[in-house]
Parts: structure tokens; sequence; C-alpha cells
């Protein structure tokens, strides 16, 4: 079986999150195949961070399912949890640890021992490039620093879908070039959803583009058709073409 003929790696169907009055998520759907690198993009608020965490098990949904490689968040999160590599808004990690005893500790609760933990933390050490910081505590290193290694804890058991909110927040245009590439050699085997603020990042990395605004899914399509949407064919005029009009139109339903 190719990777194109595997199920979807991720199915979310009629996704719904409120709290109390905020309705944070309204019936979202869509699915993620492996090889398929999906850019979730919108604006400040939009709901996605509150969708990634009820796909990775973080938050439960009010209402509608979640399911990775066949496997229910629900009903069977240790699947879910093996299958996935998360870095979450921010990548909190314990400040106190050394970055290779915070690798060594994220190992262990993956289950490794002995020469397999050491291979998968001198793996992601090598990819990530922290080999300068690895004795120095998390809470001293740049954001850029950090940013590495919260993609390191999440490569480090090679999962099959990947999920990353932000990769490339607080990188320099190096680092940024580097978290990129490494994400372009994953794509292939993998299912991977990065969330940004970035447009080109859209361009550089992603297979297709969903565009999220107050909840609900207003594009879903290839990068050329998310790009066509623009007079300019621009990317961050095609996104402000799609969310000024859902807004308008918002704003005019709540006054009729």
């Amino acid at each position: 079986m190719t990777v194109n003929d595997k199920p979807p790696a991720i199915e979310v169907q009629g996704l719904d999150k409120r709290f109390g009055p905020i309705h944070a998520v309204r019936n979202v759907s869509f699915s993620v195949r492996h090889g398929e690198v999906l850019g979730f993009l919108g604006p400040n608020g939009a709901g996605k961070s509150t969708t990634m965490k009820m796909i990775t098990g973080f938050l439960e949904p009010t209402d509608g399912t979640v399911r990775v490689n066949g496997h229910d968040v629900m009903t069977d999160p240790i699947s879910v949890k093996s299958a996935i590599g998360y870095l979450p808004e921010g990548a909190p990690a314990y400040g106190e640890m050394t970055v290779v005893r915070f690798l060594e500790f994220v190992a262990e609760i993956r289950g490794y021992s002995g020469a397999e933990k050491q291979q998968r933390i001198d793996r992601v050490i090598d990819l990530v490039h922290l080999d300068g910081v690895l004795e120095q505590t998390v809470e001293t290193l740049s954001k850029g620093f950090k940013r590495r290694v919260g993609v390191a804890q999440a490569l480090l058991h090679d999962p099959d879908v990947l999920i990353m909110d932000e990769p490339t927040d607080g990188l320099d245009p190096n680092q940024k070039h580097e978290v990129r590439s490494l994400i372009k050699e994953m794509a292939e085997n993998k299912a991977i959803v990065i969330s940004t603020h970035i447009l080109e990042e859209v361009d550089a990395v992603c297979s297709r583009a969903i565009i999220i605004a107050a909840g609900q899914i207003l594009f879903d399509g290839t990068p050329a058709e998310l790009r066509a949407q623009s007079e300019k064919n621009d990317y961050d005029d095609a996104f402000r073409t799609i969310t000024t009009r859902f807004y308008a139109s918002q704003g005019e339903a709540g006054q009729s």
C-alpha cells in the first residue's frame, strides 16, 4: 500500500468547542492524508490552537469526533498520542531542566531506554542543531532555541502525524529555513499540520491550506487555489480578501 492509498491520517468531523458563552470552534470538518502538509491559517482568536488541542487530545470537544490513524481521540487517547508529535503554542517545557535532561525525560515518557533512548536523542539533537546548548537550562535559552527544543521533543519518537503550532515562531531567517527544510523532508511519509501567521510558509512548505475565522472554515484548497483568490495573485491579499469578506458578511447578518 502506498502513502496515498492509506486512509486519512487525521479525520475531523463536526468538531465543536464552547467555553461558556464563547463558541470557539463551529462544526469543523476536514481530513489530512499521509504525504500532505496542511497549513492551518487564520487571524488571532480564529480557533486554530483550540482545534489543534482537540486533535491531540489536550482539549475535549463539545461535539464532533477526531480520529488519528483510525483511533478515536476520546475513546483511545493513548494510541492517538503515540502516533502524534505535538509542538504546542509557546512550546512549554521544564525551565529548570537542561536541554539534554529534558530530552531524556521526554524519551523516557515515550518508553525508550538504554541505547535506543540515546539514539533517539542524538538524532533529534542533530536534526534541530542543539549541540551547543545541551547543558544550558531551558529557561536561559533564547526564544529561537526554546522553539528548537520544542521541535526536537515533537520529533523524538519519529511520529506518523505531526501537529505544529507556529513552528517557526521566534526563529531567525536561517533557523526558519532549516525548520522548513526539515518539514519538507519529513512530509513524504507523514501527515503534517502547521498553524502559522506567516503566509510565505504556505508557499514554502504546504501542499494544502485551510483558512479558519470565528471557528469556521472559510477556505480549503491548494496554495495555488488560495493565491487565485487574490486579484494580485498574492497570498497575503488572498487571506485579507477571504477574511474581510467573511467578517463583513457577519456584520451584515448581525444587523439584519
